[in-house]
Formats: structure tokens, sequence, C-alpha cells
């Protein structure tokens, strides 16, 4: 295990409050990243050992550079580890999969197409071969439903707010019914009301789906807010994982009443001193 993890990683179910019994759906076993580059091979990650549960929802946090989005990367199967390995369902990482649905900071939709177009391609891709027009309409529309656009699903991208096309990318994602969630900071480039009520939303969508959730984010209350374990990054070159923190709170949440309860800030307190005590990013000269 990591030197550095003083939190142990056996996690907690959510709705019990019980250790997880059944195995990992997500493991990832000595994983290590490195890059060629100009000036020789740069190790982005070290020795990243974590187990994540079915149904569990975990945030990476850590300073700019320490390789959250890589991990996120490599359980996505958009790139591939140069050391260890990466488990899902009891089967290798080798690639992208449906099982596996990813949004971006940047919501990556096709301007020329609707709302509607651009999640039903998605649900096509996935579903086309097994099923008709009549079932893929029908996904592609409970998706958008499902984070509150069916009066938009006919909109353009550039008719509709930033908020808008970042939940067309969440419906995008959930049409395809994944096991595993991945979010790479999706509402980082929001204004503050809209990222909170995106994330009141995800809250409801995640309890919905019982997806298994893994998010990168740069917010300390954010992610306590979501998370049921919080993964704590060490600064790069060669990253690795420093502490787990278990986010005890009981669901569901509300952030209106987490803004007086001691344990929230007792959480948000051991994030903040880990990323500014213990992992004090160096200034540049």
């Amino acid at each position: 295990m990591n030197e550095l993890a003083t939190a142990s990683t056996a996690a907690l179910n959510p709705i019990t409050a019980q250790p997880f019994s059944m195995p990992a759906y997500v493991s990832i076993e000595q994983v290590g990243m490195s890059f060629k580059t100009k000036k020789g091979t740069f190790e982005a990650l070290r020795d990243i050992n974590l187990k994540i549960h079915k149904g569990e929802f975990v945030s990476l946090i850590g300073h700019s550079g320490c390789g959250k989005s890589t991990l996120l990367n490599l359980i996505a199967g958009l790139t591939l580890p140069t050391a260890g390995a990466l488990i899902c369902n009891g089967r290798e990482i080798a690639g992208p999969a449906p099982e596996r649905a990813v949004v971006f900071q940047n919501h990556s939709l096709l301007p020329w197409l609707t709302c509607f177009d651009n999640v039903y391609l998605a649900v096509e891709r996935v579903f086309g071969a097994k099923e008709a027009k009549d079932a893929l309409k029908a996904r592609t529309e409970a998706a958008l439903k499902m984070v509150g656009l069916s009066h938009a699903m006919h909109k353009y991208p550039s008719e509709i707010s930033g908020g808008m096309k970042q939940r067309v990318g969440i419906a995008r994602a959930l049409s395809m019914e994944p096991q595993v969630l991945l979010l790479d900071e999706p509402f980082g480039a929001l204004d503050a009301l809209t990222r909170a009520h995106l994330q009141d939303e995800l809250i409801g969508i995640v309890q919905k789906t019982q997806a298994t959730v893994v998010m990168v984010t740069h917010d300390v209350d954010e992610a306590v807010l979501l998370s049921d374990r919080i993964v704590m990054m060490t600064n790069g070159p060669a990253a690795t994982i420093g502490e787990i923190l278990e986010v005890d709170l009981p669901h569901p949440r509300d952030r209106l009443a987490l803004a007086h309860n001691a344990r929230y800030h007792d959480l948000r307190s051991q994030v903040l001193d880990f990323l500014y005590h213990k992992m004090k990013h160096p200034v540049s000269a």
C-alpha cells in the first residue's frame, strides 16, 4: 500500500454504514503511468492502489499536476498504464467501454446536432444493434428528463446555457446505462449557483441510478458534499495516494443542513489540512 495513506481503504456502504462485503467493482493495482517527452520520461503516477466498490462515490482531489485526470483516464480506458493493472467487474481495463462513461469539464457537444441528437448518438452506439428506433428514442428522452431537459431537447447547444450543456453531457453519459460514471471536474467552469444546483441534481441522479462514481475535483466543499470517500493525491511528478478520507455523513445529504453540521466542517478541515499543510504546493521561482 502507499506509505502516506493513513486511512483504511475498506469502504463503508453509504446506505447501511457497514463495510462492503462484496469484492471491489473497480480495482487499481500498483498502477504507474509515465509519458515520453522531449526532455525524457515523465513519471506522472506511481504505485496507485485503490479499491472502489459498487455504488460508491469516490472523489479524487489534489493540487494541479498531481495526476487526477490521468488516473481518471486510466479507469476510462482512454490511456493504458505503463505499470500495474486496472480491473473493472472482474475484467482488465484494456480500452473504453460503455460500462464506463465519462463526463468532461468541456461538454464536447456536437454543435450541429440538437440536445436530443447528441444524446441519441450515444444511445444508438450502445443499444442500436439490439433495439428498435422507438426504444432508442425512449431511452434518449428518459435520459434528458432525468437531468431536467425535456423542454430543451430540440434546442441546439448554441441556444442553451453552459449549465444546460453540461446537463446534456451528463444525460449522454447516463443514457448508456454505465456501471461506472467518471466525472472530470464536470462543474468547474460554471458559476457558483449553477454549480450548486447541478451538484444537488447529481446527488438525486446517483441515488436513483445507484451508479458507481469517480469524480475529479478541485473543490473541497464539493468533494465532502458528494463523496463516500475522498482520495487525496500527493504532488507530482510520481504522484501517489497520500490519504483516503471516509466521509461518514448520512445520506441523503442536504447542503443547507450540512452548513451547520460539525462533522461536515471537521471533514472539510481534514482535506484542507492535507492540501495546504501536508501537501503545500511549491511556489514557482
